[in-house]
């Protein structure tokens, strides 16, 4: 059971605007959540005044995100992402270690992103995805979910070898949960050399189906090959990379796998992406597939504009709007981010145009119902060294 971990509850708000289509949109939020949207009371709340025109949508959300968990790329000390040589960790849980006072986090949100999908990539299967929402100062305020999916990879020198080792921990991870009594009284075979009986406890939800595998593939085959392997499994899956996707999207469609793909890849990016085509997410949400788009955390900023790829690559605006948006939370399961509707988290975003077109910009970012500063390190940083001080250099203002 997916269980959504709370925060701090916040006053009324209510923000208007108009929505991605041009409509009169205002939203109200109470206590962190949506509690009403189109004709709303905003007595007794606070009304942000915004230009007429302001665009409203659903809080961004960043997925295969290492927001929180990677600083600076080449500095180990910093970075929270390789593991310890064990392949199989379905029990490593990437949330523990988000930091919410990265400096990261206030970039992301200018960007008008509100929320990531935490992930990290190393090994057979790397861990569990969580998501977290990009404001408060601790786990407890920011972390909504420790556990969303487990991330597995059919890469490496065998694919064929890396496919047939995860159907195999998956078996093993039902064997075990029939079997459970028989393997607290010792009185069960041995599992394979490298699964623990924690490994298997982990790996329930997902070899039930009821929680998603995270699987990395690219080449048109690999992506037939592990959707295959997930029917016969009777596993949910969510396929990352999908370069070749428009390849095989009637499978996709048809198994209802979620994508997750980079609308920038034009062409032959790698061997793996030789079929790559800039309208690959036009023809995988046309077939029905849910897409969404990948993101890296120094680059997240871009995510909107990244969107703004894909509808150049013909894929339609609003389809495109959601895969930012909507999508991530109806394919990994948690409930409150599937739009701005009654109920669902008060995280949304007010943009001076259309947030896909690279010259708008937000205006407004809402998070769990709670303005958020428009503010970071670097345009602190440019306000002091606009202009060159005279001597002494004048002292930093620090948070009372």
């Amino acid at each position: 059971m997916l269980v959504l971990l709370t925060t701090a509850l916040a006053e009324c708000l209510v923000v208007k605007g108009v929505d991605a289509g041009g409509a009169t949109l205002a939203v109200r939020m109470d206590d962190g959540r949506v509690t009403a949207t189109g004709q709303v009371s905003s007595v007794g709340c606070t009304v942000p005044e915004l230009p007429t025109g302001a665009v409203i949508t659903p809080g961004l959300v960043a997925v295969n995100s290492t927001i929180g968990l990677s600083e600076v790329g080449m500095e180990d000390a910093t970075v929270e992402l390789m593991g310890d040589g064990d392949p199989i960790r379905p029990t490593l849980r990437v949330a523990d270690a988000y930091d919410p006072a990265s400096v990261h986090v206030p970039v992301m949100r200018l960007g008008g992103i509100t929320s990531a999908v935490l992930n990290v990539w190393d090994g057979l299967i790397a861990g569990q995805s969580g998501w977290v929402r990009l404001a408060g100062a601790t786990q407890a305020e920011a972390v909504v979910a420790r556990e969303v999916a487990v991330v597995g990879s059919v890469g490496g020198r065998s694919r064929a070898l890396q496919l047939d080792r995860l159907a195999e921990v998956m078996e093993e991870a039902r064997v075990y949960a029939a079997n459970k009594g028989k393997v607290t009284a010792n009185a069960f075979r041995e599992f394979p050399e490298g699964l623990s009986v924690r490994d298997l406890e982990a790996l329930g939800p997902v070899a039930r189906g009821e929680r998603p595998l995270v699987v990395g593939a690219d080449r048109a085959s690999d992506i037939e090959a592990v959707l295959r392997m997930g029917q016969q499994q009777g596993l949910k899956l969510v396929i990352s990379g999908a370069a070749e996707g428009w390849k095989v999207r009637d499978q996709l469609a048809a198994t209802r796998t979620p994508v997750i793909v980079d609308p920038l890849v034009y062409g032959a990016g790698s061997f793996d992406q030789v079929h790559g085509r800039p309208d690959n997410a036009a023809l995988l949400a046309e077939a029905g597939v849910t897409v969404m788009f990948e993101s890296w955390t120094h680059n997240s900023p871009i995510l909107a504009q990244l969107a703004g790829n894909a509808v150049r690559g013909g894929m339609d605006h609003q389809a495109a709007l959601d895969a930012i948006t909507v999508n991530p939370g109806k394919a990994f399961g948690v409930p409150g981010y599937d739009g701005l509707k009654p109920g669902n988290a008060g995280d949304l975003v007010a943009w001076s145009g259309d947030p896909l077109e690279i010259g708008s910009r937000p205006l407004l970012v809402v998070v769990n119902g709670e303005v958020q500063p428009l503010d970071s390190r670097q345009k602190a940083l440019l306000r002091r060294y606009r202009e060159l001080p005279g001597s002494p250099v004048p002292a930093l203002s620090l948070p009372q």
